[in-house]
């Protein structure tokens, strides 16, 4: 395990573009049907790991409308995608998105510990308590779950999938040949768990990988998301617009896991990031104009309803003050819809003016040169903002610019790793082997 504290790099795989990236499919560099092909996956995954990255990560949701971001509306499975992903990497962590809410724990507890095994100890579980409140229409159930019982389902069910991963012992597998000692029974541990959302028995049936246990992700950004996270993640996705945002999101996620008797060195922040990198500061800033210039209104106030259960807000007159919604939001991303309507509030803003800050909030605070970009990363992480970084990847040759450019000044300074330092996610991110609970 490594003790020197260098920055994090992770890569997001978006195939044809995310929320805001209404445009990005048309880039020559960007196969139309990216989201689905193994091989654009696979050449970028190759092309994180060239760069000493310690992960990739696949975002994934299970509800869809017509207005979805283009990568939601047809994408791979996380997990089937990953152990694709597994057997052509070497190093690279491999990090999938997979629902507490609409997910039992031995199935999650099984899938996630298959991909650890196969990529010999690189799986990360990122957590979430699903916002899209139409999922529950995919699972037979009548309405989504409430945001008690979404994080209370989150929490038990991460606690449950840990203890199914110490099933077996280190060493309960001999496989003596010359005795003939295959199994030795006083290492398999049944569960037994009785719980206020789940009741399982165990064991799992597969050993723990050479890091012990997946790494657990998490985003989250309300009381009860911060909650979660301070008390299971080991890495938290977050966003920051400025330096004090990031700077104080991550000190208090630290103190609430100190609170929980965690060590805090063992919660990183790796918040988003999406740089905007050329040969100079002044072209740098005009492609960011180019780029939110470009992006689509129509698509943008579609978007918008997302946050509040995919609200149709094409309905309402742009100019008029933005709707009162009412509960609208509480069952879905309700942290998210409530700033919404919060930001609406006290500026007074119509809709029309609403959805214009949601296209301007995509400016990022990394625009320049290699250099203007390397040195605020340096900033904010020398500044105890994050402790490392998730690029959203694109077209092969705007990440290059990031790997080629950027990195190597990190480099050069200290800040990057040039080698891995292990072949598990946990001994690249510097995270310990949890011990199984029952080893002696």
């Amino acid at each position: 395990m490594s003790t020197r504290r260098n920055l994090k790099l992770g890569a997001v795989l978006m195939g044809v573009g995310g929320p805001g990236q209404h445009h990005t499919w048309l880039h020559p560099e960007i196969p139309g049907d990216a989201s689905v092909d193994i091989r654009w996956y696979i050449a970028r995954a190759q092309q994180a790991e060239a760069a000493k990255f310690d992960h990739v990560f696949i975002v994934d949701s299970q509800f869809i409308t017509p207005d979805s971001p283009h990568h939601y509306l047809n994408r791979l499975e996380p997990l089937t995608l990953l152990s694709a992903l597994a057997v052509h990497t070497t190093n690279i962590g491999l990090v999938g998105t997979l629902t507490t809410s609409y997910n039992d724990p031995f199935n999650l507890a099984r899938r996630l510990a298959s991909l650890d095994v196969i990529s010999g100890g690189r799986a990360g579980w990122n957590v979430v308590a699903t916002g899209d409140g139409g999922t529950a229409g995919n699972y037979g159930r009548k309405e989504h779950y409430d945001y008690a019982a979404r994080y209370g389902r989150a929490l038990e069910s991460v606690r449950v999938v840990q203890g199914l991963w110490d099933s077996y012992e280190d060493d309960a597998f001999p496989r003596d040949k010359e005795r003939g000692v295959f199994f030795d029974k006083t290492k398999q541990h049944p569960l037994n768990h009785v719980g206020e959302h789940f009741q399982v028995v165990g064991p799992l049936n597969i050993q723990r990988s050479p890091q012990g246990q997946p790494v657990i992700f998490q985003a989250g950004d309300s009381e009860e998301g911060r909650d979660l996270g301070a008390s299971i993640a080991e890495a938290i996705f977050t966003h920051s617009a400025t330096i004090e945002q990031a700077q104080a999101f991550r000190k208090d996620l630290r103190d609430r896991a100190a609170a929980k008797g965690r060590d805090p060195d063992h919660v990183l922040i790796v918040p988003g990031i999406s740089p905007i990198i050329a040969s100079s500061d002044d072209e740098a800033r005009a492609k960011e104009e180019e780029l939110l210039g470009g992006k689509s209104f129509d698509r943008a106030l579609k978007e918008l309803g997302r946050p509040f259960g995919w609200h149709d807000f094409t309905r309402y007159d742009l100019d008029a003050p933005f709707p009162d919604l009412g509960e609208a939001g509480d069952r879905s991303f309700k942290t998210q819809a409530e700033g919404i309507k919060r930001l609406a509030r006290e500026n007074g803003y119509t809709l029309r003016q609403v959805v214009q800050h949601s296209i301007d909030a995509g400016r990022s605070p990394f625009v320049g040169s290699p250099l203007t970009v390397a040195n605020a990363i340096e900033e904010w992480f020398e500044a105890g903002a994050f402790d490392g970084i998730n690029l959203t990847v694109t077209a092969p040759s705007e990440f290059a610019k990031f790997t080629d450019e950027v990195l190597p000044i990190l480099r050069q300074r200290g800040v990057a790793r040039t080698e891995y330092e292990s072949t598990t996610l946990r001994g690249n991110l510097g995270l310990p082997i949890p011990q199984n609970v029952h080893a002696s």
